[in-house]
């Protein structure tokens, strides 16, 4: 079971600024703990800091104490923070809404091929402000190939993995980006062909998102159009794009709602801004 918690921080008169820094480093620390999921911080008026975070289980939150970054912060909020700590409040889900079976969290990343994977990600930042989290097969390591890979993989004969990298786009699932050589290969899905078809990504902004999918290289079907039925709402727009190698991709945004349907047993999820 996820332990999650609300921590509280006032800062003394004249100390919001520094106690705002030393959130925004222990944020980057804490994300980089193995059993942390999320943890962000939000402001309320007078500089009060609020953090909301979860761990994986009791046992990584005790981990996250003895983390030198957790000490070190706890130690510098004696100094700027009112009372000379944070209030943490423990939180317990009562009203969750049930999406997957219970060994299923959601979706944590989906993957994707591509000829060039330094080219892929020039295009995924340039288009989307995409970030490199690692590379899971560096370019210049050993290739996966053989039997086990084609076995485990469901790769065709032949066929050999030479880069792997995660990336990530926003608040969402990651893409695992591969680069395959020796095997035949087929061409990039249509939305008609089985299986999955497109990414769609959430903006703010869609005339904006479509200068800079085509500035980076992408080349943009007709559109933006309105979106269908439930979807249909004023603001609501969509258009469809490829990638320099041909994937499809949705760019979307529903400003004006969606019509949920009564019998809906969740809202639908949307990236938070």
């Amino acid at each position: 079971m996820t332990r999650t918690m609300i921590a509280r921080a006032t800062p003394k008169v004249g100390e919001s600024e520094r106690l705002a820094a030393l959130v925004e480093t222990l944020a980057q620390q804490v994300r980089r703990e193995a059993g942390n999921i999320r943890f962000e911080a939000f402001s309320e008026s007078g500089g009060v800091v609020v953090m909301l975070e979860e761990y994986r289980d009791d046992a990584a939150f005790e981990a996250h104490l003895a983390q030198p970054h957790t000490k070190e912060f706890n130690a510098a909020l004696a100094e700027v923070a009112t009372g000379g700590a944070s209030s943490v409040t423990d939180l317990v889900n009562f009203a969750g809404v049930k999406v997957s079976a219970p060994q299923i969290r959601a979706v944590d990343h989906a993957g994707l091929t591509v000829p060039d994977i330094e080219a892929a990600t020039r295009f995924l930042s340039d288009a989307f402000g995409a970030v490199t989290l690692y590379d899971v097969l560096p370019e210049d390591g050993p290739d996966m190939e053989g039997e086990g890979p084609q076995e485990e993989l469901g790769l065709s004969p032949d066929t050999r993995i030479t880069h792997m990298r995660l990336v990530r786009i926003g608040n969402g699932p990651c893409l695992e980006l591969f680069r395959m050589e020796g095997g035949a290969q087929s061409d990039p899905a249509r939305l008609q062909d089985l299986g999955l078809s497109h990414l769609g990504l959430y903006v703010d902004d869609i005339d904006a998102a479509c200068v800079a999918f085509t500035a980076a290289g992408g080349t943009l079907l007709k559109g933006p159009h309105p979106l269908a039925n439930n979807e249909d709402n004023d603001g609501n727009a969509g258009i469809y794009g490829r990638a320099p190698w041909g994937t499809l991709f949705e760019l979307l945004t529903y400003p004006g709602g969606i019509d949920l349907p009564t019998a809906s047993p969740a809202p639908r999820w949307t990236p938070h801004p």
